[in-house]
């Protein structure tokens, strides 16, 4: 696939204004689809950006976190309502759980103790623990959203203490490896962009340390490319059953919590953050380090995303990245036509039991056809519309739509022949009359 050159074209202008308005020494921008860079955009000459070159991520290392987290639930390792002194016995902040963890609905204070760990080598997992008191809970679970980096630093002293091992040899194993990302990693390797923070009065640049996080490591740490982040962009679209379900995906990108209750814009997930732009909803995340901004949001269903990363501590000016990834992904997605629609092709004819229950059927005055779909049936109707797969004789279950999760159950008569059919106690009749 390649983009529209007008589309190209106002994506580099996004790209040059943000650069030259923001004044950062150097911006990366990339459209993603399916793994692959579809456009990039470089602005600036500090360094000359280049997709190869590595930004330090922030806290969209915290999205593979969380992916671990998930992957290890999946094996049985633990329940996301395990209470944390389950894991990490002897805390003061042991109510809490894992889920609420995740989600930033745990209460938690946003940075633990000691001094600003973003611009300090960090401690160990011993260390870390030693530092919590009770103090650092700020209220109740799930009363509010707050954004806390200790959650994921303690996310992370779970997945050591339950494997025995490391956090970055977790990372490296069951994430960056099987999904090819090679030029991600715990430290910088070369080449990497030098981070700082341009003085607002003068416009120095002042290079910033790159310390490693120890223990916070979970929530900030890693580096890597505009090229390994579209392969992690198009996990979160279309996962990669070798490192995690989709159906596990789907779950780490429903909502949690709603961080903004009056627009309902901005949410958080088991991991990802949700961004709702119109009537479309992205997930990724924004991330930040002293020197580093950056920001990833896919539109999962078109499997579209966008990456930034910029090499100082924030653009100068009123925008913020989170905007201009945003921006980014929403004029693309307008910009492209899409996906060429498929010639409709007469459904082979359903067979058995399957046969007995296509046709049209009424409920409450409404009538609804049920059609054959493949090996699924989908039941059709007044802003209706449901996908049934067989998991028994006479017994279908809603897989997508209205009825998702809901057992349709086939009604016989004496004499065995299909009678009704009755959807969550709903009763559907042939007979249009019909208004039970």
């Amino acid at each position: 696939m390649t983009l529209l050159p007008e589309t190209t074209r106002r994506i580099d202008e996004i790209a040059a204004r943000a650069q030259a308005h923001g004044r950062v020494p150097s911006l990366a921008l990339a459209v993603v689809r399916d793994r692959a860079v579809l456009h990039f955009a470089g602005a600036g000459e500090n360094p000359r950006p280049d997709p190869k070159t590595q930004y330090r991520l922030g806290s969209i290392t915290k999205t593979i976190t969380a992916t671990l987290v998930m992957q290890l639930r999946d094996e049985g390792f633990f329940a996301l309502d395990d209470l944390l002194y389950r894991h990490l016995p002897g805390t003061p902040i042991g109510g809490v759980t894992l889920r609420q963890l995740l989600g930033h609905v745990s209460g938690l204070q946003r940075e633990p103790d000691g001094p600003w760990w973003e611009r300090h080598a960090g401690g160990d997992v011993d260390q870390l623990l030693a530092g919590l008191t009770y103090e650092k809970l700020t209220g109740p679970p799930f009363r509010r959203y707050r954004y806390s980096n200790l959650a994921y630093g303690l996310l992370g002293a779970v997945l050591a203490r339950v494997t025995g091992q490391s956090w970055a040899d977790l990372v490296t194993k069951r994430v960056l490896d099987p999904l090819g990302m090679k030029r991600t990693s715990l430290l910088p390797l070369e080449p990497y962009a030098r981070g700082y923070v341009v003085h607002g009065l003068d416009g120095t640049l002042h290079e910033e340390p790159r310390p490693d996080s120890g223990a916070m490591a979970p929530a900030g740490q890693l580096w890597s490319t505009v090229t390994d982040m579209a392969k992690w962009a198009g996990f979160l679209a279309d996962p990669a059953p070798a490192v995690l379900a989709r159906e596990t995906v789907d779950e780490m990108c429903s909502p949690v919590a709603i961080a903004d209750l009056e627009s309902w814009t901005v949410g958080h997930g088991l991991g990802p953050q949700l961004f709702r732009v119109g009537e479309r909803v992205y997930a990724g995340h924004g991330g930040s380090m002293p020197g580093y901004v950056s920001h990833l949001a896919v539109h999962r269903r078109s499997r579209m995303g966008v990456v930034v990363f910029a090499n100082a501590y924030g653009l100068g000016g009123s925008e913020h990245i989170k905007d201009l990834s945003l921006r980014t992904l929403t004029t693309v997605l307008d910009s492209e036509p899409e996906a060429p629609v498929a010639a409709w092709q007469p459904p082979a004819p359903p067979r058995g039991e399957a046969a007995e229950i296509c046709g049209r059927w009424w409920w409450m005055g409404r009538e609804y056809d049920i059609v054959p779909d493949g090996e699924n049936l989908v039941m059709i109707g007044p802003h209706h519309r449901t996908v049934f797969r067989r998991e028994a004789p006479d017994r279908w279950r809603g897989t997508t739509g209205d009825n998702e999760g809901e057992v349709l159950s086939v009604l016989r008569s004496p004499e065995g022949t299909t009678s009704a059919i009755d959807i969550a106690t709903f009763v559907f009749s042939r007979d249009p009359r019909h208004l039970a």
